[in-house]
């Protein structure tokens, strides 16, 4: 159902009511909904994280209660559906409570994921990944609603400049599409970023990249312990887009030596490498693979060259 602009006339009771009266109004729409009967946000982008955080929110639930009401949507099925409060949500579960304080909006599907992007971008701290799913939740949103498709669109239709949109946000209108290039990284690659072991322009070059290849570039990260510089991203990208980029080319590329290598550092082909590991090894047991064979071939080369001694002392 698409909802118009409603430009109608105040209400009757809206002109002739006091504020006061508005806000009890307002207050009767508050109250506690079973936790049971809430679903959380589909494909909510941002964590819940049970850290320090969490732990002060808990204890002060316990001693006040929820302070600022949750936000909820009445779903077809009857429940609930979790827009903004999925911190309070886990803290109240954390502090032994069955209900959430909640206020429920009358909102459809695109109007919530706007709400729920902007209610989250509060928090102090949100990692790239986060960001990227948010603003791209929030474009795809937007367009569904008929909008334009250069994130210049605000809550609920109203239009915005770039520049206002870069203020409201505090990110340029490029910063905002690179983080959507994000959200085509790998899972494991997207992880780096998130904790800051890969900077975000060689990683939204790597999202142009196919996950086939991402995965080899993800190969060579783990087993010579570097990122790839912007420059070398790049000309990946642009080896790619010539069809011809593969295993080989990419290992050749992460092993050149950056200009910020202070200290030298072995370099593998991981492509190789990976021909002569079992198939079915868990990924997380490469190293202890690789460790294990290195140990077993240097017992056998020392009792090679300890045999080869001596027979020349004969």
């Amino acid at each position: 159902m698409t909802r118009t602009s409603d430009f109608s006339l105040p209400k009757f009771e809206d002109i002739f009511s006091t504020q006061e009266e508005r806000d009890e109004a307002k207050l009767d729409k508050i109250r506690d909904i079973p936790l049971s009967e809430i679903d959380p946000f589909p494909d909510h982008p941002f964590h819940v994280r049970d850290d320090e955080d969490m732990l002060q929110l808990v204890e002060s639930i316990k001693e006040h209660g929820v302070m600022t009401p949750a936000v909820l949507r009445l779903k077809e099925d009857g429940r609930y559906e979790l827009v903004a409060g999925h911190r309070r949500k886990r803290a109240c579960e954390l502090a032994g409570l069955d209900t959430l304080r909640s206020e429920v909006k009358d909102l459809i599907r695109d109007e919530a994921v706007v709400y729920m992007v902007e209610s989250n971008f509060q928090r102090t701290t949100i990692l790239p990944s986060e960001k990227a799913f948010a603003y791209r939740m929030r474009l795809e949103a937007l367009n569904r609603q008929g909008h334009r498709s250069d994130l210049t669109s605000a809550p609920l239709g109203q239009k915005l400049s770039r520049e206002e949109l870069a203020s409201q946000t505090g990110e340029s209108h490029s910063q905002i599409q690179r983080y959507i290039r994000l959200t085509y990284l790998i899972p494991e690659l997207l992880k780096l970023v998130d904790e800051g072991r890969m900077k975000m322009r060689p990683a939204v070059e790597l999202s142009y990249l196919n996950p086939y290849y991402q995965q080899f570039v993800l190969d060579e990260i783990e087993l010579n312990e570097c990122t790839p510089s912007h420059a070398q991203t790049i000309r990946m990208r642009k080896l790619a887009d010539e069809h011809a980029l593969d295993a080989d080319i990419i290992s050749d590329i992460m092993s050149e030596e950056k200009p910020n290598q202070k200290t030298e550092r072995l370099a593998f082909n991981a492509a190789r490498v990976r021909k002569l590991l079992p198939d079915d090894l868990p990924k997380e047991k490469t190293e202890d693979f690789i460790c294990e064979a290195i140990t077993f071939y240097r017992k056998y080369y020392r009792e090679r060259s300890a045999r080869s001694s001596d027979r020349d002392a004969r």
